[in-house]
């Protein structure tokens, strides 16, 4: 039976592989992580416009590796095994640290290449939440407490997929008619229309969500006012300190694992007395499944799968730049988990949501 999965359940997915990702920085393993979030884009995206959005995602990855590459080159700095002799540009006494070209080593280029993957298949890992995942349905699983900020975030998210479906919907007017030849020509005729039509539907979602009341919150007392902010302050609290404690192996192990479980505990309450005085009604809700829960558990493996390796295996987490990077068993196959939902999941609905 072809249906669209809970947003929440792909959102789970999706982090689990950004954090397997921020634990290493393993090349062959962030490339698995690539293929692994694009094999599932494309056997269970749908549709609609935002399942066409993927491709902005991979362009925006190979950018930011590419960058990343270009500093390592432009600064310098890396001892080692030296490639390539440019020619240093000389700067003030007072620049301490800092050298613009110089000799070009392969330890640099293998440190720029190396961040940068690990940062582009985080990205990727987003945009691939931002393909399967519904966002209107998506803002009705926002908890009532989080509607307004959760309102935001889906306006934010939705910005490249909107894009994507501006482009295309340009593209295709254009070939139809004809125009300027010449390259700046074309680009102005392309780029303006593009940033106009996401502009208008920018406003138009806009005013609708202001017409249907969203941002409108019941009433409270002062006294529910002071409850709610005073749970919110000690839950953060709370987290800052377990979290510290959790980084800081010198800080006192009471410190660690009960204060984020307290402040996490705070702060469900919190949500739970701010969404009473949120009048908010859902149409239809969306289920929760056992394919959902198989998603969410898949993101949580293949996380749990990368802090396990960067803590016990830190050779194949980290590989040391003067030699070829390792993998292992769990490493791979804590990355390959991620693929179950590709044929573990119903198909998405053919019909636009």
């Amino acid at each position: 039976m072809r249906r669209d999965l809970h947003p929440l359940a792909w959102w789970a997915w999706a982090i689990g592989l950004a954090a397997y990702a921020s634990f290493l920085t393993n090349p062959w393993l962030l490339l698995l992580v690539i293929a692994v979030a694009g094999l599932v884009v494309a056997a269970r995206r749908g549709h609609q416009p935002w399942g066409r959005s993927f491709r902005l995602y991979l362009g925006m990855g190979a950018a930011i590796v590419l960058v990343r590459v270009l500093f390592r080159i432009l600064l310098g700095g890396t001892a080692g095994h030296v490639l390539i002799h440019l020619p240093e540009i000389p700067l003030p006494g007072w620049v301490l640290g800092i050298r613009l070209l110089g000799p070009l080593t392969r330890e640099a280029l293998l440190a720029g290449l190396y961040d940068g993957l690990r940062l582009a298949a985080i990205v990727i890992a987003v945009g691939a939440a931002n393909s399967l995942a519904n966002p209107k349905r998506l803002l009705r699983s926002v908890p009532p407490a989080l509607y307004e900020i959760g309102t935001a975030l889906v306006v934010a998210v939705t910005i490249l997929p909107q894009l994507a479906d501006s482009v295309q919907r340009v593209r295709r007017a254009q070939q139809l008619r004809a125009g300027d030849t010449r390259r700046v020509g074309r680009l102005r005729r392309f780029l303006v229309p593009v940033l106009e039509d996401a502009l208008e539907r920018s406003l138009a979602l806009a005013a609708g969500m202001d017409t249907r009341g969203y941002g409108r919150s019941g009433g409270a007392s002062l006294a529910q006012r002071r409850v709610t902010g005073t749970l919110m302050l000690l839950a953060l609290l709370g987290l800052c300190a377990g979290t510290f404690a959790v980084l800081d192996e010198t800080a006192p192990r009471w410190l660690a694992t009960p204060m984020v479980v307290a402040g996490l505990a705070l702060a469900v309450l919190a949500l739970v007395v701010a969404g009473r005085r949120v009048e908010r009604s859902v149409y239809r809700p969306d289920p929760w499944r056992r394919a959902e829960t198989l998603v969410a558990l898949t993101g949580l493996a293949v996380g749990l799968a990368g802090w396990w390796v960067s803590r016990h295996q830190l050779a194949v987490a980290h590989p040391d730049l003067s030699v070829g990077p390792q993998v292992s068993l769990i490493a791979l196959l804590g990355a390959l988990v991620g693929l179950l939902p590709a044929v573990a999941t119903p198909e998405p609905a053919a019909a636009t949501a």
